[in-house]
């Protein structure tokens, strides 16, 4: 395990530090992949400094595999370093039928929790997160849910994913008054995807909740991935996430616009792309899938090059506006 490979940041007011770059196993660790290759993938994460593996309850396909994959894993090569990882999950989503296999109930959140510890093999996860809001359920019912799992050791801390502005602010107070601070903050992000700007940073800033965002790449589109057509075995191919009439003209002349901005960073536009989401400090942690163990070592990368001159920052600016890709 390498710690130098990375720089580590506090995550907003908390005592936790997390890598600048962190592994989200949200794609590649369910079924159709072999043991082996997700192993290798694991073992260059940590090799390259990664700390930080980030699932989900429903992480697939099928729901759960991206834990029971992860868990197998752990149990034959990592359990000598779990004092030296942070392993988040979450719940919310619809994981079984019936009225209490979804949504944000004490009742659903602490059976979903206790399932994925025992799929990941482990007592506790250093990080469990609500994924989704559910307006059916009382705040205060969710906030105390997850102040129960940290008092009874399920979890370390404590986050939400896809909260609204509003509704981070009342959490946040809600937990703060039961002892338990709502850690982080889990959004979409990314060079075209700025919605956060706005209201949410700085409602982090702050409440002091550290901010570790998923897409950075916009699932794909923010590489040289799709310069030239949508290839056969590609995400937007595969129609899971990310469709062909996401491959828009005005995104791949966006791509194609920035490339050589990149090329003078001596990055690539995925590399750039990361460097770019890290450049706000209110920004923990940028969360990268990886295909191959090759693919995660170019997006770590990244961070050889974080800094940005207010010229390559107004032309990324420019160039976003004039594609017509910002939203």
């Amino acid at each position: 395990m390498n710690h130098d490979r990375q720089p580590y940041r506090r995550c907003g007011r908390s005592g936790l530090l997390l890598p600048a770059i962190s592994l989200g196993l949200w794609h590649n660790f369910g079924d159709g992949r072999t043991l082996e290759s997700q192993r290798e993938i694991l073992h260059k994460a940590l090799d390259l400094g990664i700390t930080h593996f980030d699932l989900a309850d429903r992480y697939g396909p099928p729901f759960g595999a991206a834990e029971h994959t992860f868990g197998a894993i752990y149990r034959r090569d990592l359990r000598s370093l779990r004092d030296h990882i942070v392993v988040t999950t979450k719940g919310s989503n619809p994981m079984w039928d019936g009225p209490y296999g979804k949504g944000n109930s004490r009742k659903h959140l602490l059976a979903t929790l206790d399932r994925s510890l025992d799929r990941l093999g482990l007592d506790f996860v250093d990080i469990f997160y609500l994924h989704r809001q559910d307006p059916e359920t009382p705040l205060g019912e969710q906030a105390a849910t997850l102040d129960h799992m940290v008092r009874t050791g399920r979890t370390l801390y404590v986050g939400v994913s896809n909260f609204s502005p509003e509704a981070t602010t009342e959490i946040a107070a809600l937990l703060r008054g039961m002892g338990t601070p709502l850690l982080v903050h889990q959004p979409r992000y990314s060079m075209i995807r700025r919605g956060i700007e706005a209201e949410l940073l700085p409602v982090l800033e702050r409440e002091g909740i550290g901010c570790v965002v998923y897409s950075p790449l916009a699932q794909g589109l923010l590489t040289d991935r799709y310069l030239d057509g949508i290839p056969d075995d590609s995400r937007a191919a595969e129609g899971r996430f990310l469709g062909r009439s996401d491959v828009t003209p005005e995104v791949v002349g966006f791509v194609r616009a920035i490339g050589s901005i990149a090329a003078e960073r001596g990055q690539t536009v995925a590399q750039m792309s990361l460097a770019w989401a890290l450049r706000d400090p209110r920004v923990t942690s940028v969360l990268v899938g990886a295909s191959s163990a090759a693919q995660l070592e170019s997006n770590v990368a990244a961070v050889d090059r974080l800094d940005f001159t207010e010229d390559e920052l107004a032309a990324l600016d420019r160039a976003a506006k004039e594609a017509d890709v910002l939203a």
